[in-house]
């Protein structure tokens, strides 16, 4: 079954339409509305297209409509299937090759005008796009805001786990699926802003024009004043042989599937990437029931905080730390995933090469922002500014910030007196600021009376704890004077209520007390945080482990406690004193998941590893090019179709200076590639609104008339 009907912290939609389509023939059923790659996945598909160049096998890359992976003909028409929704009927076929252009024999019955206005467009509608375009709509702005999504909220409506920050500015400690709610509905409550939702923004003019694709169906002209972009971030590609095979695919692309759309594409994943993304996407696989046999990192230290490390390794994940994937392999998708140390240079030593068979590989490296259309408004002179991860990669807490500072910067370039906010540029500051100092504990000791035990020693922007405690006993230690210091038990006055250990986005707090008739002080109680299933009854035994994930002993559960508000299960387990403070969390995942075998291999052949995966042109095809023919300019690899498929060059523009590197050039003395006039596919009858009437809107039919 790889429908998700039950998750331990998200809710799974109701009840919904049912609609039955073909796939190859073959009859098949969805659910309407869904996207066709999500009812494909469901049912076990994971082969959408086969290249025009040597057959090769593809699948879903992104699911986010950044790449081509997903491509497929519908309705006779060739689609990315992660953005077309699902309707009854539907005739869904592999696309072999290149598509073909349908016949049509219908003459042409006249294009409908569809034209908007507005003072500022808004390009995405994440966590920074909304915040920018309510304070926007608040300064009297005329405002459209496009986002390609049915639902706003960006990477939000993906994440399932609590959030870090401050819970007076950003939510911190609520879900990232509950924010995107919350922002959504301020945004919608905001006068003077016209949401434009399910529609991407395709091109940028030079006469302040942008066309947007409405709904997917049809084209319309927005004329604006200014531009900002808060279009986000796509994730990229790496090079490893293999790395094109179904099942190969962004962390974005597998939290889509099993957070928002509730499929499990995987049996047993690895990951690439110890960043937050990698780890948290780790987090997911485990909450809907999908192995994980490790994770993957290049680095000699995991990149992400220290409380997401310390929770995944204690639940039975392994983190490789000078590591490097050789390659992936499998007969049609992914099979196996071959693994190895990397001496101080980062070359691999083959003789600790170990394999993995799995299904699934994770790749959660980096994101690449989505800039282009302000960088095409910068060429053409338009006023224009970036908000969130378009203008830098950070945690959504700090977009929220990001965006209400672009906006008011952008009011400025347009005249309005408005003194961009000192406060919040502090804040947004202190919220997208790395790790700081790790600071030691002095250990505690069970007494009488419950107490709570921090994990988190590392200094992150992150106070709920201290928030929520209703007698005011957690406080953050003044070290800095920031959201950066890390909370301590200060007035002593704990009543055990579990609250700071419910609500902590690391489950990094526990509480401590002697258990109540024990002789001496051999036994002692500890309250620990558990975000899984909970069919589990009082007696059952649980392996606790300690923050490092070293085993302390088996414990025994004297009852449980769901806190509704922040689902989360509060586990109340009796285990030795002299253990109890060091207490992490209990072991979620069995050990032999994680098991490999030697791999006996001498050398691997890097340079078959695809760079453009819309035309499939390695490693090795680009190098020789580079080197035969003095490349200078991006543009000349056209020659070679580098940069010419259906994703725009979205993917393998970020890898390409990797490239010239390993080819002994300079990446900034290289001519960047072009943009195309389109930042997606639209089809020719969508783009000639061809008996399609006009939309309405701010001033409909006056300026911008196509």
């Amino acid at each position: 079954m790889r429908r998700i009907t039950s998750h331990p912290v998200a809710s799974p939609p109701g009840e919904r339409v049912e609609v039955q389509f073909t796939f190859d023939g073959k009859k098949l059923a969805g659910f309407q509305a869904e996207p066709v790659s999500t009812a494909l996945s469901a049912a076990g598909v994971t082969t959408f297209s086969h290249h025009h160049k040597g057959g090769g096998p593809q699948g879903i890359f992104c699911a986010n409509g950044q790449c081509s992976q997903c491509t497929l003909v519908i309705d006779g028409l060739p689609r990315k299937s992660c953005m077309t929704p699902l309707e009854a009927g539907m005739d869904v076929r592999t696309l072999v090759g290149h598509p073909k252009l349908p016949l049509d024999a219908t003459p042409f019955a006249g294009a409908g005008k569809q034209a908007l206005t507005c003072d500022i467009l808004v390009v995405g509608g994440g966590p920074s796009g909304i915040a920018a375009a309510v304070e926007l709509g608040k300064l009297g702005y005329a405002v459209i805001l496009a986002d390609d999504k049915a639902r706003l909220g960006g990477k939000l409506v993906l994440q399932t786990h609590k959030f870090f920050g401050s819970e007076e500015d950003c939510y911190a400690g609520v879900r990232g699926i509950d924010i995107a709610g919350k922002l959504e509905a301020e945004l919608r409550s905001t006068p003077n802003v016209r949401v434009l939702a399910n529609s991407p923004v395709v091109g940028i003019y030079k006469d302040r024009k942008a066309g947007i694709y409405l709904d997917y169906k049809s084209y319309a002209l927005v004329e604006f004043r200014a531009l900002l972009v808060a279009a986000g971030a796509r994730e990229k590609s790496i090079l490893f042989p293999g790395n094109d095979l179904p099942g190969v695919f962004g962390a974005g692309a597998f939290q889509t599937l099993v957070n928002r759309d509730f499929v499990r594409p995987s049996k047993k994943v690895l990951i690439v990437g110890s960043g937050n993304v990698g780890l948290i996407a780790a987090y997911h696989a485990l909450q809907a029931g999908i192995e994980v046999v490790g994770i993957v990192e290049i680095l000699g230290k995991a990149n992400g905080y220290k409380v997401h490390v310390d929770k995944i390794v204690r639940m039975g994940v392994p983190i490789h730390l000078a590591t490097t994937v050789l390659s992936v392999e499998g007969e049609g998708r992914v099979e196996k995933a071959t693994i190895a140390r990397v001496d101080g240079s980062f070359s691999p030593m083959f003789e600790t090469a170990r394999s993995y068979e799995v299904d699934t590989v994770l790749v959660a490296t980096g994101l690449s922002p989505c800039d282009e259309f302000y960088r095409q408004a910068q060429a053409f002179g338009i006023p224009a500014v970036t908000a969130g991860d378009a203008e830098e990669i950070a945690e959504a807490s700090s977009a929220m910030f990001g965006g209400r500072i672009s906006a008011q910067r952008l009011a400025r370039m347009l005249g309005t007196n408005v003194a961009v906010n000192e406060e919040w540029i502090a804040k947004r500051e202190v919220l997208k600021s790395r790790p700081g100092d790790w600071l030691a504990r002095s250990p505690e000791i069970p007494e009488e009376k419950w107490k709570p035990v921090f994990t988190c020693n590392e200094e992150i922007p992150c106070n709920p704890c201290a928030t929520v405690c209703p007698t005011n006993s957690i406080s953050l230690k003044p070290k800095r004077g920031s959201l950066m210091d890390i909370p301590w038990y200060s007035r002593r006055e704990c009543i055990g209520c579990g609250a700071c250990v419910a609500i902590c986005p690391g489950l990094a707090i526990s509480l401590i007390r002697r258990a109540p008739g024990s002789e001496g002080e051999a036994w002692a109680e500890v309250m620990l945080p558990h975000e899984f299933e909970g069919s589990f009854a009082a007696g059952a035994k649980f392996r606790v482990l300690d923050k490092d994930a070293a085993f302390l002993e088996e414990g025994e559960l004297l009852k449980k406690v769901f806190n509704r508000k922040n689902r989360t299960w509060l586990l109340t387990i009796r285990m030795s004193s002299r253990n109890a403070s060091r207490a992490s969390g209990v072991l979620v995942q069995d050990p032999a998941v994680t098991e490999s075998r030697p791999e006996l291999i001498s050398s691997c052949p890097p340079d078959d590893a695809i760079v453009c995966r819309c035309e499939r042109v390695t490693v090795g095809e680009i190098l020789q090019f580079i080197r035969d023919n003095e490349v200078r300019d991006i543009n000349q690899l056209k020659s070679i179709r580098v940069g010419m498929g259906s994703c725009g060059s979205k993917t393998c523009s970020a890898i390409l200076p990797s490239i010239f590197r390993k080819a002994g050039l300079d990446p900034a003395a290289v001519e960047k590639g072009s943009q195309r006039p389109l930042n997606m596919e639209v089809t020719m009858g969508d783009l000639a609104n061809e008996g399609n009437l006009g939309t309405g809107g701010f001033d409909e039919g006056g300026r911008g008339e196509p």
